[in-house]
């Protein structure tokens, strides 16, 4: 899809609209290979392995210094209301290389590095990880496209999505509420 630019802004309102907690997941999308996308209903998310039959876990654009995938970009997530202006109809959504594709704000006012979020019986933590679209993304999306996601005017938005960690294993589904958690208090 090539949405023009000036389309796509048009639904920013409806993207700061997103639920701030008690979202929807809406989407899963596991990449087994390289290009390649599976849509599921459910997984098993993990610390050791990310997403169920991710390809994360055997290697990534981001590595640790003894060349393990690094947790930072374990998963990716972006904002279904966004992906929806994009891309339109849920079918054309895989391809944005997302792992979870969510009803809830995702903004760097409502969600902040080290927040935990609670998805079926697992918990994510926020990292600070910048997520950007790149030249796939343009490819995939149009030339507008990427330039809505990047623009500066609405970078504190995420418009492309954030990056998070598995802080405990557990299954997720499609339908699953997705809620902010309490930080744990201080010891002291």
């Amino acid at each position: 899809m090539n949405i023009p630019l000036a389309e796509l802004e048009k639904s920013i309102p409806a993207i700061e609209a997103s639920p701030k907690n008690n979202g929807i997941l809406e989407l899963i999308v596991a990449r087994p290979v390289k290009e390649a996308r599976r849509v599921l209903d459910e997984m098993e998310i993990s610390l050791a392995g990310g997403l169920e039959g991710d390809n994360w876990a055997n290697g990534c654009w981001m590595s640790l210094p003894d060349g393990s995938p690094h947790p930072d970009v374990q998963i990716a997530m972006t904002n279904s209301r966004c992906l929806a202006a994009i891309a339109g109809e849920k079918s054309n959504w895989p391809p944005a290389g997302d792992s979870l594709f969510v009803d809830l704000d995702i903004s760097e006012e409502n969600l902040k590095p080290g927040d935990r979020l609670s998805i079926g019986t697992a918990v994510i933590e926020i990292t600070s990880t910048a997520h950007t679209g790149c030249q796939k993304f343009s490819q995939r999306y149009g030339v507008d496209a990427l330039k809505f996601v990047n623009a500066p005017e609405w970078k504190s938005m995420r418009l492309r999505g954030i990056y998070a960690r598995v802080v405990k294993d557990g299954r997720i589904r499609v339908g699953d509420r997705i809620s902010k958690l309490q930080p744990e208090p201080a010891l002291g």
